[in-house]
């Protein structure tokens, strides 16, 4: 009897231990960022070979996960755009679905370009030399990837479907974001909200995480309500606009919530590196999120409110 009650005992853990597997995690946050801002991708430089191969990447990484492709039978929504003098600029969006046969879907985001080595940025950082962007938007992505294990893999079909989009050109002005709303895979009026994730991987315990986005529906008080994660405090802004992705989404209609962990000296530079990342720190972020993301689910629709 001793035996068997230890084998039932061990047989539970397992499974228990099992089942958690798609909880955000930081050992796989780690090994993401270490990949999307090793020297070996050049800083993601749009226009540049790094860029593109961190875009087929995220796409390997979707079909991976289970995410069906989602501009027809590709996880690519390919566009150009001009900055300055600069014209016709090829960039790609990697978009993946997550179809639960529901009338509305939730838009999850972050993007995975960098500057690169900045040759089309015309002097502004220092040419030639590789700017990894390890929290940006590294770390972006990582969570991404990570709110996609979790969806696909938590046993429960959600009452809403889930579009991931991988950005590219963020750097070069929202470019990614701009060209999706203008060009949308699904209507942007049956979106339920938008969360976008850019530089979150660089917590720090006296300032929090921003959340911003809060005024951007009127359910978003009562959606935050009861939200806690061990070691991360949080606060909010109620900016729908703002110098990432989520802006686009915003000024189109959408409601939107926006993920920062904050400003820090290695911003577009060259230092911004891997192993200044923050990984479990991320996962608790990202524990916090799916909170939010769950809270907001149990309404079946979100008012949007315009900036005032």
């Amino acid at each position: 009897m001793k035996r068997l009650l230890l084998l039932v005992f061990s047989t539970s853990c397992f499974v228990n231990a099992f089942s958690q597997d798609y909880l955000p995690a930081e050992a796989r946050i780690r090994s993401t960022v270490n990949y999307l801002a090793a020297d070996k991708l050049q800083g993601r430089g749009t226009n540049e070979k790094g860029g593109r191969k961190a875009a087929a990447w995220v796409a390997k990484q979707f079909k991976k996960l289970g995410l069906q492709p989602a501009n027809g039978s590709s996880y690519f929504q390919d566009f150009t755009f001009d900055r300055k003098e600069h014209h016709d600029i090829p960039s790609r969006n990697v978009i993946g679905y997550l179809d639960n046969g529901a009338p509305r879907t939730i838009v999850i985001g972050a993007h995975y370009d960098h500057i690169g080595t900045a040759h089309l940025f015309d002097g502004k950082y220092p040419e030639g030399q590789i700017h990894n962007g390890a929290d940006d938007n590294a770390s972006g992505v990582a969570g991404l990837l990570e709110f996609i294990r979790y969806f696909v893999q938590n046993g429960q079909k959600e009452q809403f479907n889930f579009l991931f989009i991988a950005f590219g050109g963020e750097e070069m002005g929202l470019q990614g974001s701009k060209y999706y709303v203008a060009h949308p895979v699904f209507p942007l009026e049956k979106v339920h909200f938008m969360l976008n994730m850019d530089m979150i991987g660089r917590y720090n315990a006296e300032r929090g995480i921003g959340i911003g986005g809060y005024a951007s529906a009127e359910e978003w008080p009562e959606v935050f309500k009861g939200v806690e994660q061990p070691g991360i405090k949080f606060f909010t802004d109620g900016a729908g606009k703002g110098p990432s992705d989520h802006h686009n989404f915003y000024i189109s209609g959408v409601p939107v919530i926006f993920l920062h962990t904050g400003p820090h000296d290695d911003y577009h530079k060259p230092t911004d590196d891997a192993d200044k990342v923050e990984a479990k720190e991320e996962s608790d972020v990202l524990k916090l999120a799916i909170q939010l993301i769950n809270n907001a689910m149990k309404y079946r629709e979100l008012h949007y409110v315009a900036d005032k």
